[in-house]
């Protein structure tokens, strides 16, 4: 065999499938140049199809972004620095006079003069650069700040006290039987001096521990304090603070020990014994007797063990002998001063970045203020209320970061935890301060947008610290006793919220639909005013109600939606009621795209959980846009129209590119298909029944316009000239591949039409109307491929006979391979040209006609050919099983069942029969009635009858029962029917002869119950094909009778035929009803292979069916 046997179609192998039609393009295609620029607001003519179709695309882009719920990454698009806040230099804290100025100088001059103890790593220990620096902050010259340092040293020194806090201790020695000891501190001043320090009239007489002194004098309580005292503990914990003045800071001496107490006496009566001692000496016998008993059972050294653990710091009264000192002012209110003049300068120096400032303080500034504050006996939550006090009346005037002012705050709030009260006055300068600094915030959230816009990452972290810092000031509310807030904080910014958003929308409608303009104009800004508010909206939702919701528990977003929400559907209300009246295309176009923006509002708040958008003002808004609608649906019909047909002009009928095999025109439609169905579902009409009417117009408009395209595409093909010998024509290609894109593309787009219809619509199923119109259109356009398809098939139908009048007229002598191989060779070539410019769906459509063309080619070769020899039917059969293997192309292409069926079958039995001998075509024809089965049970009627074979008789028996719903074939709508029964094949039966019932005259369902018996032995009952035919005649008196109908019976099913009966009557078997048919092709194709039969057999057997057709008639 040779090689050509293999033949598979290579080109079919490589069809791979075809990619989705829905590849979305920004632009798109016109007639092989780029698209037209985008239309200019107002440059929209009705009947401009590329256009209006630009303007749609502008209204869809629009809509793309408004899918789902916004997230923060994609509004959050910049990182730019955060737009500048306002600042009132007013606000600050008030403009000193030039004498308070100097004496706020001369202040911090005797700080820094007057400084004890050692600097901190961080601090400046150099007095000049110190000096140098208040020079630069006060802006003193070199003769006035030297007058000024020489005066604040004659002024009166300063007097010094230690102040001592014992904290704990650990580890101590256990004292009690029970394993524990009653430890209590006992700690005062020894002096180093050699001489007691006197009494002054003006403070009391101070205790020292001077050893080996001989002067004796009453001794002050004042002088040693004591601890309470903790019971049974090793590891006591006493957080208490002492104050003890001294006079030599340089050489006094904090003394300090721990004892156990162990007797009844009080700590308060021990402290009075011991102040009543008479002298140093015996104070100091006193101490050694009681230091020595705490001792007792000590080892050396254990006290120094238990020392380390307690801290002391040096700072110095608030007696100062300066200007502002003798005038009142207390410590509190200079070290505020002096702050607030100290951080006007340091901030000065920012100037750069001066909105990111944190109060990074230089090293002297910072020296400064540490000094003063030391000196002027301010407690933590002073200085914390102080720092925050000037801080935040000076972000009002410089703008400072959040993040330093929330940082003050939390400071603050740790300390006042600790302390939890001030001074009356202080208080209320600090509730002061709170009141201010949250007004300044009131006024910043009414302009959020303006200084904290959500497209700004660095704007939106301000505001995170600003909710914050409003939130700590909420929580200090409880802790006031003069409270700086009249209503809850959150509140006052829900109204600021309310009062921001109003003014921001007038500020809109001003600007872009002012209520001046007549409404044409007015609608073209109120459309601007609806994108701003949802884009508004998203930001709301994506940015903003988090902050505000977690931070100060306010629903920002609810607050906003509502509002604005209720604002713009006023103002939609009113316009539409002014323009109904006056409904031209430009308002209708306007209208339409104002009311999406507004279905956007609706559905944006509708896609929150647990949101209900039938509590919107904007619920029933749909009701005065529909005539708008409405026309613009009419519009959309028209300009779809005019826009296919402009595609359609311009188009070459070449593919677009490389990539694809659909021309221009076709991808156009496709894209204005996908254009109009992203518009309904944007469009989403909420009403059901209108939403019907609507849906159920534009899908009619849509076929209307598909049908359209494609009898464009047909007089395009017919009007250009086809070249000479040309098989396979690019243009009925390309149109094709038009064709089945456009189905493609009509049939998504008109699933994308449904619309809702209520309770009872069942969800995921196509509305009726819909459904019969995507059916509808897809048969059409099926239909029209199939007609391109048969156009470009007939091309080859010439060929294809050559090539196998080939095959029929090679001689006997060469190889049946060889004889195929031409017409494989140029089915090859030609599906290589078909695979090149057809999709996938168009491949296989052109292979089924071809499939058929060939089975129709070779069926007339066939019968043009008779009384030809067994091998030229053996050649055919070779030549169609290798037409079916290259068809399949090993799974590739066609599927075997498609190849099987139709067309095949029959040429298949006829190649079968002609190798067949006169009597197997004989018994096909019976079993091919045999087979045959009624399509329609009740069209031609039905018969019931009974039959059984009769071993003893050796005959068949056949009881003709009843017949029912007989066709009427007279005259008066009724038959005179009668039965005939004969037994087939007649070589299996040579001796029996047919039988016939009697006429019923005038009835439909005779009733015949005779009996017939036909002498046959059981063998040739058995045999292959053996059957009882019934054929049912009209007998005419005056003409030939007319066929009713026949049905046959096989008689290897009749009982008695395969085994004898047993026992009963033969006749009791059960009644068999046959259903009536016509001949069909199956069965008259063996007929026709007996027809070119010249042997006698043959020729009787088709000369007794010749006449039995004669009373045959076409199906009513």
């Amino acid at each position: 065999m040779s090689t050509l046997l293999e033949i598979k179609s290579s080109v079919l192998r490589q069809v791979q499938v075809c990619p989705s039609f829905r590849r979305r393009t920004e632009e798109e295609p016109a007639s092989g140049s780029a698209d037209p620029p985008e239309p200019t607001a107002g440059a929209w003519k009705p009947g401009d199809g590329v256009e209006f179709f630009a303007q749609m695309r502008l209204i869809l882009k629009k809509g793309e972004g408004r899918q789902g719920l916004p997230c923060p990454e994609v509004l959050l698009r910049s990182s730019s620095p955060a737009p500048a806040e306002p600042v009132d230099p007013s606000r600050g804290l008030r403009t000193l006079s030039q004498e308070e100025v100097d004496m706020l100088y001369e202040e911090a001059l005797y700080t820094v003069l007057h400084r004890a103890g050692t600097m901190g790593p961080d601090q400046v220990d150099d007095e000049e650069a110190l000096l140098s620096y208040l020079q630069q902050v006060f802006g003193t010259g070199p003769e006035e700040h030297a007058t000024a340092v020489e005066r604040v040293k004659k002024a009166k020194a300063p007097t010094y006290a230690l102040k001592v806090s014992v904290m704990r201790a650990k580890n101590l020695l256990a004292k009690d039987p029970n394993g524990f000891s009653d430890p209590y501190c006992m700690l005062g001043i020894l002096p180093a001096s050699g001489a007691v320090r006197e009494p002054s009239p003006h403070k009391e007489q101070r205790f020292s521990f001077r050893k080996g002194s001989k002067r004796g004098g009453p001794l002050p309580a004042k002088c040693i304090q004591v601890t309470e005292v903790k019971s049974s503990t090793l590891n006591p914990v006493w957080k208490e603070h002492f104050l003890f003045e001294i006079e030599d800071v340089g050489t006094d001496q904090l003394h300090l020990d721990i004892w156990d107490h162990d007797d009844d006496v009080s700590l308060v009566e021990a402290c009075r014994k011991l102040n009543e001692v008479i002298g140093l000496k015996g104070v100091s016998r006193y101490f050694k007797q009681i230091v020595k008993s705490a001792r007792a059972n000590g080892t050396a050294g254990p006290t120094e063990d238990h020392t380390d653990d307690f801290l002391g710091c040096l700072n110095i009264p608030v007696r100062r002998d300066t200007n502002m000192s003798q005038r009142g002012r207390s410590g509190f209110l200079s070290y505020l001063l002096l702050l607030n003049r100290l951080l006007q300068f340091e901030h000065r120096a920012e100037e750069p970045n001066s909105s990111s400032w944190r109060g990074e303080l230089s090293g002297p500034a910072a020296t400064v203020l540490c000094l003063h504050g030391a000196q002027s006996n301010l407690s933590a939550l002073q200085l914390a209320v102080l720092h925050w006090q000037v801080s935040s009346r000076h972000h009002q005037t410089r703008t400072l970061d959040y993040g330093y002012l929330l940082g003050l705050l939390e400071d603050l709030q740790a300390h006042w935890e600790e302390a939890g009260s001030l001074p009356q006055e202080q208080e209320e300068g600090l509730a002061d301060s709170f009141s201010a600094f949250s007004e300044f915030g009131l006024q910043l959230l009414r302009q959020l947008r303006d200084y904290f816009p959500a497209t700004n990452s660095t704007a939106v972290y301000r505001l995170e610290l600003l909710l914050k810092c409003l939130g700590k000031l909420q929580l200090f509310q409880p802790s006031f006793e003069i409270c700086p807030f009249e209503t809850e904080l959150n509140m006052d910014v829900a109204a600021a919220l309310k009062r921001g958003n109003r003014e921001w929308f007038d500020k809109l409608l001003n600007t872009q639909s002012p209520r001046e303009q007549p409404g044409p104009q007015r609608l073209a800004g109120l459309i601007k005013l609806a994108d701003t508010i949802y884009e508004d909206l998203q930001s709301c939702y994506g940015i903003y109600a988090s902050l505000f919701h977690s931070i100060i528990k306010v629903d920002f977003f609810t607050l906003t939606f509502r509002q604005l929400e209720r604002l713009v559907a006023e103002e939609a209300w009113v316009l539409t009621e002014e323009l109904s009246p006056k409904m031209t295309l430009e308002v209708a176009l306007g209208l339409f795209e104002l009311y999406l923006t507004l279905a956007d509002i609706q559905r944006f708040w509708s896609s929150i959980p647990g949101r209900d958008s039938r509590s919107l003002a904007l619920a029933g808004i749909h009701a005065p846009f529909l005539p708008a609608v409405k026309l613009w649906l009419q519009v959309l019909r028209d300009q779809t129209k005019w826009r296919l047909q402009g595609a359609v002009d311009v188009d070459t009928l070449e593919p677009m590119d490389a990539s694809s095999k659909h021309s221009s025109s076709a991808a156009t439609a496709s894209l204005c298909f996908s254009h109009i169905q992203e518009l309904w579902a944007c469009l989403a009409w909420p009403d059901p029944a209108q939403a019907q009417t609507l849906g159920t117009q534009l899908s009619q408009d849509l076929c209307e316009a598909a049908l359209f395209y494609t009898e464009l595409l047909r007089k395009k093909v017919d009007a250009q000239p086809g070249a000479a010998g040309e098989a396979v024509s690019e243009p009925l290609c390309v149109v094709l591949n038009d064709v089945e894109l456009l189905r493609k593309a009509a049939g998504q787009a008109l699933r994308g039409l449904a619309w809702p219809e209520g309770a009872a619509g069942l969800e995921g199923t196509l509305p009726r109307p819909l459904l019969s119109c995507t059916q509808a259109l897809d048969e059409d356009l099926q239909r029209e491929a199939r007609t391109v398809t048969a156009h470009l098939t007939s091309k080859m139908v010439g060929d294809v006979r050559k090539y196998v009048q080939h095959v029929s007229l090679s001689p006997d002598s060469i190889q049946n391979d060889e004889a195929v191989a031409p017409l494989l060779k140029y089915l090859d070539e030609k599906l290589a040209l078909l695979n090149a410019s057809l999709v996938k769906e168009n491949l296989n459509r052109v292979l089924e006609a071809l499939w058929e063309l060939l089975l129709q080619a070779i069926l007339q070769a066939l019968g043009a050919n008779r009384d030809v020899s067994a091998d030229f039917y053996g050649r055919f059969h070779f030549t169609l099983e290798a037409l079916v293997n290259f068809f399949h192309a090993e799974g590739q292409g066609l599927p075997l069942e498609s190849l099987r069926d139709g067309s095949y079958k029959r040429l298949e039995e006829e190649l079968r029969l002609h190798q067949c001998s006169t009597r197997e075509c004989i018994e096909q024809y019976y079993l091919d009635k045999l087979k045959q089965r009624s399509m329609e049970h009740n069209r031609f009627g039905r018969l019931s009858v009974r039959c059984h074979y009769e071993a003893a008789e050796q005959r068949l028996a056949v009881e003709v029962l009843h017949a029912a719903d007989l066709l009427p074939l007279d005259a008066n709508g009724l038959s005179d029917p009668f039965v005939i029964v004969e037994l087939g094949p007649p070589h299996l039966f040579p001796l029996v002869r047919s039988q016939r019932t009697q006429v019923k005259s005038r009835t439909l369902h005779p009733v015949y119950d005779e009996l017939f018996y036909f002498s046959v032995p059981a063998e040739a009952c058995r045999r292959r094909g053996a059957c009882v035919l019934f054929t049912v005649m009209d007998h005419d008196w005056l003409s030939t009778n007319d066929f009713a109908g026949e049905a046959a019976l096989g008689l290897g099913s009749v009982g008695g035929v395969a085994r004898p009966q047993v026992g009963g009557s033969a006749r009791a078997s059960q009644p068999v009803t046959l259903h009536l048919r016509r001949p069909r092709a199956q069965v008259r194709s063996a007929l026709r292979m007996l027809e070119g039969r010249p042997n006698k057999e043959a020729q009787e057997f088709v000369k007794r069916l010749r006449e039995l057709e004669k009373y045959m008639e076409a199906d009513p």
